[in-house]
């Protein structure tokens, strides 16, 4: 019984994220990918402390998979210039952190990964999405009436 109840939510939330993807803007779609990342790095550190090595090995994979295939890709070198390249840089040292973290069973790797992750998404946030605001009233002219 517990086990299809399981489904049923699993199948809601995976509904309700891609509805999530579907719907979001270019910058929402790299802040969902900076809490992916984070939030597979966090199941990470609890199959590392519970001893499950698949499972811990599995979700390490999956915040390597963010970085790599969706941050990185998702990177401009061209048009982001020194900002990119240096994104391009420290994403390639989260993967070879978290690659140690793996090996070597390390959660301070995971943390400070983790942490690297949480200081970019909460940076990204502050730019935020600037809606576009229509002109105000005072802007335009006054006509003389005659």
């Amino acid at each position: 019984m517990f086990g299809s109840m399981q489904r049923g939510v699993n199948a809601y939330a995976k509904v309700g994220m891609e509805t999530a993807v579907i719907s979001a803007s270019p910058h929402k779609l790299i802040v969902l990918l900076y809490d992916g990342a984070i939030t597979a790095i966090k199941n990470g550190a609890t199959h590392m402390a519970a001893g499950n090595i698949i499972e811990k090995g599995a979700a390490i994979s999956k915040a390597l998979d963010i970085i790599n295939n969706g941050l990185r890709a998702s990177l401009d070198k061209k048009a982001g210039g020194d900002i990119a390249a240096n994104l391009d840089a420290l994403y390639v040292y989260m993967t070879e952190r978290l690659l140690m973290a793996n090996l070597q069973n390390k959660l301070a790797l995971l943390d400070e990964v983790q942490t690297l992750l949480v200081d970019l998404r909460d940076a990204w946030n502050q730019i935020g999405e600037k809606p576009v605001q229509a002109p105000s009233m005072s802007q335009y002219p006054v006509m003389a009436s005659a």
